[in-house]
């Protein structure tokens, strides 16, 4: 029997522009009716967690899924603005069938998403979020709870608090943040009361950021997209280390003392030589996607680490990580997986670790961080109509000859967004020029055929 096929998921849940198909209320009960009959197995009470972020559609987006789990017999434990792994914890420590977080991570506030996790607290497979995909489209009215049976909805006030403690729990015991200052931006969303707590509380001294949300406010001109403010106020404040979190606070940017940005490549590198060296890192290995800098790779190759490469997306990190046995994953954008911890990714959790290797080794973060010299990289995206122009023969030819050119020397990646009709062109090489004139003559052709296709599809519309 054939897998359905996937439409309304993404590549990190449904994501959309707020009150606009698949973004709005009525899509979102569906999924709600679809996933509570997918998870309500067995005879036991059924239930599910959810949380938010920032967001003023958060409002219109809860009610709604809260209504389509009732709906389908499951009660519904309500926690409010909560980071991302936060959720997949209380899904997992609260014996939960569904863990679901409404938010749309580091996208400005007119988009929202929804993120599902299993009760093990780890983001759906592309076969479950097909199958409920299909509950979806077969409309599921028929099979929902009888009145006797539905699920009721209450409010769990001391979620936060729990994970500030779950949070701390994963700082080395022995170590404090006393006398350092921390400058931490929060991206005003929904890290920005447990994020500050769990530095201070920690022994920091904490200048918070980005605390003060509105609903319209999230990831505007802050956060781990935009760390430029940041690094302004770490110098200003003479801080320690500056710490950037995304709306959901599932990924991280640092910024050093000198207000020098610090990317997920780099924090990778750090926790895997500290790991190392402690004899914590599993499988003697690091999984990243194929956008981590060729630098990574060979940075862990001199420490006698292996890098495990998968597609674009946490949740394929941390399917790769189970594969291979690996207790340290991520991405160069900022998610950082710590399973030892976690089971996604989690800015706070992975900037306590840094925290911890820079009171360890008493040294200020400019020398503590920088653990590679990254190759030049260039990343440029080409937006079409109609149909993806990645399959033009013209297009794959131009592919084939850049990859040649740049031979041993570097690498060329090419993919569609998993979220949007754009087509990412990356390129990486020891020498910028070459990495330069060859994305720009990848992307210049990609945009040319792109364009060509756009016509002749409409032409033929016409005709």
């Amino acid at each position: 029997m054939s897998t359905p096929s996937r439409r309304l998921f993404g590549t990190d849940g449904v994501r959309g522009t707020a009150n606009r198909a698949p973004m709005d209320a009525a899509t979102a009960l569906r999924l709600g009716q679809a996933a509570g009959l997918y998870f309500n197995r067995g005879n036991h009470r059924h239930r599910v967690v959810i949380g938010k972020d920032t967001r003023l559609s958060g409002y219109l987006l809860e009610p709604a899924l809260t209504a389509g789990f009732i709906g389908a017999g499951m009660d519904v434990v309500l926690v409010g603005p909560l980071p991302t792994p936060a959720i997949a914890m209380l899904t997992r420590s609260m014996r939960a069938d569904l863990g679901v977080m409404v938010s749309a991570s580091h996208n400005p506030y007119e988009d929202n998403g929804i993120k599902l996790f299993g009760p093990d607290g780890l983001k759906l497979s592309d076969a479950q979020e097909a199958e409920i995909e299909a509950l979806m489209a077969a409309d599921p009215a028929d099979r929902l709870a009888a009145p006797a049976r539905l699920g009721r909805a209450s409010r769990m006030e001391d979620a936060p608090g729990r994970y500030i403690e779950a949070a701390k729990a994963t700082f080395p015991k022995g170590l404090s943040l006393d006398g350092l200052r921390v400058v931490v931006d929060c991206a005003n969303g929904a890290a920005y009361r447990v994020a500050p707590t769990v530095l201070w509380e920690l022994g920091a001294e904490v200048v918070p950021v980005g605390v003060a949300p509105d609903g319209f406010n999230i990831n505007r001109d802050c956060g781990s997209t935009a760390p430029e403010r940041l690094a302004e106020i770490v110098r200003e404040r003479r801080a320690d280390l500056g710490i950037a979190l995304d709306g959901d606070a599932d990924r991280l940017v640092l910024c050093d003392e000198r207000g020098a940005v610090v990317d997920g490549d780099q924090i990778l590198a750090l926790v895997a030589g500290s790991w190392a060296k402690a004899g914590r890192l599993a499988g003697g290995a690091v999984v990243a996607t194929v956008m981590s800098n060729l630098g990574l790779e060979r940075h862990l190759e001199s420490l006698g680490l292996r890098l495990h490469r998968t597609k674009v997306g946490d949740r394929y990190v941390a399917e790769r990580m189970r594969e291979t046995g690996c207790n340290l994953g991520g991405e160069q954008s900022g998610h950082v997986i710590l399973s030892d911890f976690a089971t996604t990714g989690d800015g706070l959790v992975a900037a306590l670790q840094v925290l911890a290797v820079l009171v360890e080794e008493e040294r200020p973060a400019s020398e503590v961080c920088r653990r590679f010299a990254p190759l030049p990289q260039k990343l440029v995206n080409v937006r079409y109509a109609g149909a993806s122009p990645l399959g033009d023969a013209e297009v794959q030819r131009e592919i084939a000859a850049a990859e040649a050119r740049l031979g041993a020397r570097g690498r060329v990646l090419i993919r569609a967004s998993g979220t949007e009709p754009v087509i990412r062109v990356m390129a990486e090489a020891e020498e910028e020029a070459l990495v330069e004139e060859v994305v720009g003559r990848l992307a210049a052709a990609i945009r040319a055929r792109a364009a060509a296709l756009a016509l002749a599809e409409k032409d033929a519309a016409a005709a």
